[in-house]
């Protein structure tokens, strides 16, 4: 028998309800710079489940209308206000799927994670589904807030970034501002989110999708101090930098801004043609325990 007339007439006979429903869904750990600060993109949904919580912008993905990839990119350009079609600065991968049977109080619920970062993105807009949106600062929804208190504070306008200390390594992310848990895993998600970026910088350039176009050596060590949470030597850390093929390479230019203390005006750089870093720049607890 012909072999398209047999899948023919198995499609055709083929009826997908002799299978439990699953669903899936796309959330998105979106990662940025803020007032010196490591901010995440956090949604207060609108309704149940979770109604008034806090969570990762996130949705269902338009069956048989778009893939995984391009359902994330909507999800953030909904809740950034960006057009999806510029949002080619941003760097966008898929971290991981997380399918628990009961992650969901609805129905088996599959979400495919992304982690996405980029520089100065705009204020939240809550999408159709959400009743606020924030960026809110990674080391408060470390600590967590003190129940009953208001919510997060207005967000600064990003400005380029600064030195920025706090705990190094994979915490705990017990509560948001307010004592409100994270809804649904979304917990877990972000979590996993913090440590990819984390290790991601550590052997690729990617810590420069922070900065904007042109950016200052001390202003990438910047970038490391906020996303590691902790500070790094600045003439090492120039050294590392400059001794790794295709990490950055100069504009030519100098930074508009004052040298400290009445020195030269700090050089320009943009990032290079390198898509791994070798030698890695390793957080200071790897460095020390190779050592």
């Amino acid at each position: 028998m012909d072999a398209r007339r047999t899948e023919r007439e198995f499609l055709a006979a083929y009826d997908p309800r002799a299978f439990d429903p699953i669903a899936v869904t796309v959330d998105v750990v979106a990662l940025t710079l803020r007032a010196d600060r490591l901010h995440v993109l956090s949604v207060r949904r609108g309704g149940p489940p979770y109604a008034g919580e806090w969570a990762l912008p996130g949705g269902f993905v338009r069956a048989g209308r778009e893939s995984l990839d391009e359902a994330a990119t909507r999800e953030l350009a909904e809740e950034t206000g960006l057009e999806a079609s510029t949002l080619g600065r941003v760097h966008l991968e898929q971290l991981g799927s997380y399918g628990r049977p009961d992650r969901d109080p609805r129905m088996h619920v599959v979400s495919v994670a992304y982690l996405a970062f980029a520089p100065g993105l705009p204020d939240a807009e809550a999408g159709s589904d959400a009743v606020g949106a924030a960026w809110l600062p990674v080391e408060a929804m470390s600590s967590g807030g003190q129940p009953g208190t208001a919510g997060p504070r207005p967000i600064e306008q990003g400005r380029r970034p600064g030195a920025h200390g706090g705990g190094a390594g994979r915490r705990p992310l017990p509560t948001l501002p307010g004592g409100t848990r994270l809804a649904f895993d979304h917990r877990d998600i972000l979590a996993d989110g913090l440590e990819r970026a984390r290790a991601k910088i550590e052997y690729t350039p990617l810590a420069t999708a922070f900065l904007p176009e042109s950016f200052t050596i001390t202003e990438l060590r910047a970038v490391y101090e906020t996303v590691w949470g902790a500070p790094l030597h600045a003439g090492n850390f120039h050294r590392k930098v400059l001794s790794v093929p295709g990490f950055v390479e100069s504009t030519g230019g100098t930074d508009a801004r004052p040298g400290s203390r009445g020195g030269p005006r700090a050089r320009l750089y943009r990032a290079g043609d390198a898509t791994l870093l070798h030698p890695p720049l390793l957080r200071p607890d790897r460095e020390a325990a190779i050592r």
